[in-house]
């Protein structure tokens, strides 16, 4: 892994970690879902500063460069993310359907005793 490629990783982990920090600060976002990102970038950081522990990684699986298995690693955790955030949207979503036929079912008998019937 060259020099500069770990300067890279570790200036735009340092800039992702302190952008989700000042996210928590000012309550933009939750702090569980900005865990993801800090432990996600200081595993960035871990690698670029020992990147004798991506050399054994890709060793031991067969990856010719090192530089490609950092790239495989990261898009295999991140397809992990969006994959469990498709499933979290669709829960939301549900709950948001079965929400708005209960207060369309709450209104409609509400408006039934008001007219009478």
């Amino acid at each position: 892994m060259t020099t500069i490629f770990r300067i890279v990783l570790l200036v735009v982990s340092l800039c992702t970690m302190v952008f989700m920090l000042k996210r928590i600060r000012y309550a933009k976002i939750q702090i569980e879902d900005s865990l993801f990102w800090i432990l996600f970038s200081l595993m960035v950081i871990l690698l670029a500063i020992f990147p004798g522990i991506a050399d054994f990684m890709s060793g031991v699986i067969g990856i010719y460069s090192t530089t490609n298995f950092i790239f495989l690693f990261f898009i295999f955790i991140l397809l992990i993310r969006e994959f469990s955030m498709t499933i979290k949207i669709s829960q939301l979503e549900n709950k948001i359907k079965e929400l708005t036929q209960e207060i369309a079912i709450k209104s409609a008998d509400n408006n039934k005793k008001e007219s009478g019937g």
